[in-house]
């Protein structure tokens, strides 16, 4: 399986993957607007929140308008099935836990993860839950598979095991750990882990190798 950005990268570039066997997941951001984006204009000005801390152009989202919000994810979502992706990984779907600017709750980020499931599975594409490890237990159900950043640095992966009792694929990446200080660990848990730089080029090591 490779991670790939939905924006960035063209179909035919899908269709190479493809003919080299990778299962191709993409990439776009659910709960944030990123000012770089082609359709970044299509989001009102009524759902942007606050500057997200450490990325510069990206504002939260308040994912309580689902009316406003749905044309363009759905429109995200259509553009994934016309490159010819295998799933979606949408991310910054726990905004009710940091400082949005709205008053989320844990039941808005449930409806409107949910739904976004719904959405991705009524176009044949599978979908991964990013982070969002307090709401595991109530979304496992509804997601494909899950995708994770630095839960062994945190001591937090334990959340993460109804999805591989559930016999779904757990991936997450370490940035700040040795391999032999995570590796064995996600290995005995049947995880796919890697350690990756923060920038997310090709570089990499890989638990299982």
């Amino acid at each position: 399986m490779i991670n790939i950005d939905l924006f960035d990268t063209p179909a035919d570039r899908i269709e190479k993957l493809h003919d080299s066997e990778y299962v191709v997941v993409c990439y776009f951001s659910a709960g944030s607007r990123e000012d770089w984006r082609a359709d970044a204009d299509d989001f009102s000005q009524e759902v942007l929140g606050k500057k997200m801390q450490g990325w510069e152009g990206e504002r939260w989202l308040d994912i309580r308008r689902n009316d406003d919000l749905a044309p363009v994810m759905i429109a995200r979502l259509d553009l994934a099935v016309s490159k010819g992706c295998d799933g979606v990984e949408p991310d910054n779907v726990d905004g009710y836990q940091n400082r949005t600017g709205f008053a989320l709750t844990a039941e808005d980020q449930l409806s409107y993860n949910i739904w976004l499931a719904e959405q991705t599975h009524r176009r044949g594409l599978s979908i991964g839950l990013k982070n969002d490890l307090d709401q595991v237990q109530e979304l496992e159900p509804y997601f494909d598979w899950a995708l994770n950043e630095q839960c062994f640095e945190y001591d937090e992966c334990d959340k993460l095991l109804p999805f591989v009792e559930a016999g779904k694929a757990v991936f997450g990446v370490e940035y700040n750990l040795e391999v032999d200080e995570f590796c064995d660990q996600a290995n005995a848990m049947r995880f796919s882990w890697l350690r990756k730089e923060l920038d997310l080029g090709a570089w990499g090591e890989a638990c299982w190798e």
